[in-house]
């Protein structure tokens, strides 16, 4: 018997669908129910699912990131989404991250029974020793997500790798895979970056002393922001401050 967990903030929809589909015909049984994306997250790593039906406009979550983190960090977990959530865009994206199917509310029964005896069948093909093939398109959805939220707050003191893992619906280690698989960088490395590359725009304005662009860009020790600075551009803050007003000033050439 496949394990299903049922997603969906309205607790009417999971009790006419724990009651009215005939689950154990399907070779299924639910296991959970959720009424929020962050207790339904909590509930997936807790029972481990094979089947998640899940709607996506729910409190507490971003129901595409969900998706594809559901996708890239479970790749054998069959998931289908419904909902009342009527874009085109949206539910092509869903299904570009590895959704099986996008129902709307409400649903015909013969169309939910389809969408379960698909991921059932699914399940079904998948070898029990055979590792799963990882979903591309899923992975680089969660790093994108990733890296959009590193650049917004690396000026945080404290951004961490389980901060960023927590916003995109993923584990600490299953991140740090991810984005050495798709940038070759560690999540430090690629933070110091951004946050270096955050720091020379920042060193164009000469109002801003070197020890207040190390403390905006995540650094509480200007010693450790110089050394990281040079290790990454190659000459100081100040050094790399007064080659951009060499620049600046310099006569330009007659093309």
């Amino acid at each position: 018997m496949y394990k299903v967990l049922l997603v969906d903030d309205e607790r009417l929809i999971v009790k006419g669908l724990s009651s009215v589909v005939p689950w154990e015909e399907m070779k299924c049984r639910v296991v959970g129910a959720a009424y929020d994306g962050r207790q339904g997250l909590a509930l997936i790593r807790q029972l481990q699912p094979d089947i998640v039906l899940t709607d996506i406009r729910m409190p507490n979550m971003d129901g595409l990131t969900m998706l594809a983190a559901l996708r890239s960090e479970y790749p054998r977990m069959q998931t289908s989404v419904l909902t009342a959530y009527r874009d085109f865009d949206y539910a092509r994206q869903a299904l570009n991250v590895g959704v099986c199917r996008y129902l709307l509310k409400p649903s015909q029964m013969d169309e939910l029974e389809e969408a379960i005896r698909t991921m059932v069948a699914r399940l079904d093909a998948l070898p029990p020793d055979a590792a799963p093939a990882e979903d591309t398109a899923a992975g680089n959805f969660i790093v994108q997500a990733a890296l959009a939220y590193m650049r917004e707050h690396c000026g945080s003191q404290h951004l961490s790798l389980s901060e960023v893992a927590d916003h995109v619906y993923v584990s600490q280690w299953h991140l740090s895979k991810l984005l050495n698989r798709e940038t070759a960088q560690s999540f430090f490395d690629l933070l110091g970056s951004m946050r270096i590359d955050k720091a020379k725009r920042l060193l164009y304005d000469p109002a801003r002393r070197i020890h207040e662009v190390a403390e905006e860009v995540g650094f509480s020790d200007v010693a450790h922001f110089s050394k990281s600075f040079k290790k990454i551009v190659g000459c100081t803050p100040g050094e790399y401050r007064n080659g951009v007003r060499v620049s600046e000033d310099s006569p330009k050439e007659q093309i």
